[in-house]
């Protein structure tokens, strides 16, 4: 199971060409607070069930982070009908695959198996919420699991920290500031009598949405989710009341050090709108303007025409109460961090200042048609959106709409939003350095 963030240099746009249909689905809502939103799909012979929480790293006390991603290993463990170890053979030996995958903002749990397995699917995701089995032989298991994930993807990887170093510089006092995977001391001290109050709090039905999507049919599958589901006692309402960070009104410069690498980096982040908003839609595509793909402004500028980095992003790293807008580069040769950052801002201040070319702004327009089209291209992709739009945007009906959004984008507000937000007193820098022995 991978974490849903990757670091930053390694997250790339891609676009396609395919053709868009309407999405059809159906919503209703059991007793106990369980939204459950069906697609069929009888093309091809195979279900997805998926259940999506309102639980991410962003959830519980401050000083027992990474719960969240804890749990997303440890539900896997096993329930009182489901023996330790079985519940990733089960699977498997009725030839389905599965993942779990856990942002700041939500956990997302899904099976994909041959329709005719479509009531084991939802047996198992009721399982998981109805009869997990929370004891102190999982958690040490987990954690031992946990330690090795974060040796892999963050502290024996190259750039591996780099988002976590932009969420500790942007956020003060919003729980974004702190790590997605958490502190392994938080989870070292953490009493197994809190690991079951952060079950019973987050994961219950009422905090939660059930997507069955595929070759089904409907009225058996409201019956089998019902027969399955409607025993899960409803939870307490969910009250959040992040604190709120301060605007950035002067430039903050940081450093930070990894001794996975060689080449440094120079990053330049700003704190921009939750997803959802007009403006961050704008700003995922002045990201993509400025670097998606090689004919991308700052690539060509950079990378090909100046010979001055191996590598520039931009990136609008979306969330639900603030997002963060990056630039990242790495120098080529002996090109200096503050030269590499000031070429950027040219083309930036370009964007504040000027509009984009009707060319340009066409082929942003049929990137992102091509890239919305491509992520409702498969079931699975369809239950994922199905689930986040409803859960995390409050709407589904964006599974359909939000392309019209992306197409009514004018070229004059994507020069106010750059003007609005891309400023350099509302950044941080951050010199991402290779650590040396004495560091």
């Amino acid at each position: 199971m991978k974490n849903y963030l990757m670091p930053l240099a390694f997250l790339m746009l891609a676009s396609f060409t395919v053709n868009a249909q309407k999405v059809e689905f159906e919503e209703f809502d059991l007793d106990n607070g369980l939204h459950v939103i069906l697609h069929q799909d009888n093309t091809a012979p195979v279900v997805i069930t998926s259940v999506m929480y309102d639980v991410g790293g962003k959830d519980g006390d401050r000083s027992r982070t990474g719960f969240a991603h804890f749990f997303e290993h440890l539900l896997f463990e096993g329930t009182e009908n489901i023996e330790r170890g079985e519940f990733m053979k089960i699977i498997p030996a009725n030839g389905g695959t599965f993942n779990a995958n856990t942002s700041q903002d939500r956990t997302y749990y899904y099976e994909i198996f041959p329709s005719n397995k479509l009531e084991l699917g939802l047996w198992l995701e009721s399982e998981r919420m109805l009869h997990p089995v929370i004891d102190q032989v999982g958690v040490d298991t987990q954690n031992e699991v946990v330690k090795e994930e974060k040796r892999q993807s963050y502290d024996n990887r190259p750039y591996g920290a780099i988002l976590a170093e932009i969420s500790k510089e942007l956020f003060k006092v919003h729980p974004y500031k702190d790590k997605n995977i958490g502190e392994m001391e938080h989870l070292d001290a953490a009493t197994l009598e809190e690991f079951n109050a952060f079950f019973d709090k987050y994961y219950v039905p009422n905090n939660a949405v059930l997507i069955i999507a595929g070759d089904i049919d409907k009225v058996k599958a409201k019956k089998i989710a019902s027969d399955y589901f409607s025993e899960v006692p409803r939870g307490k309402d969910i009250v959040r009341n992040f604190p709120k960070e301060e605007p950035i009104t002067e430039t903050r410069k940081a450093t930070a050090y990894d001794k996975n690498i060689q080449t440094p980096a120079i990053i330049a982040a700003y704190r921009t709108p939750g997803y959802g908003t007009r403006d961050a839609y704008i700003l995922d595509m002045i990201s993509s303007y400025l670097s998606g793909g090689k004919s991308s402004v700052l690539y060509k500028k950079l990378v090909d025409r100046q010979k001055q980095a191996l590598f520039v992003q931009a990136v609008n790293i979306s969330q639900m109460d603030y997002s963060a807008f990056a630039l990242f580069a790495l120098p080529l040769g002996d090109v200096s961090l503050n030269t590499l950052l000031s070429e950027i801002d040219v083309e930036v201040e370009k964007m504040k200042n000027e509009l984009i070319s009707e060319r340009d702004h066409q082929k942003l327009l049929n990137q992102f048609e091509n890239q919305f089209v491509n992520a409702n291209s498969s079931i699975a992709g369809i239950a994922g959106s199905l689930a986040t739009y409803y859960l995390l945007y409050g709407d589904v009906n964006l599974i359909n709409k939000e392309i019209e959004i992306y197409r009514s984008v004018t070229r004059e507000e994507i020069r106010a939003v750059a003007k609005k937000y891309l400023n350099t007193n509302q950044r941080v820098e951050i010199e991402y350095l290779p650590k040396k022995d004495d560091q």
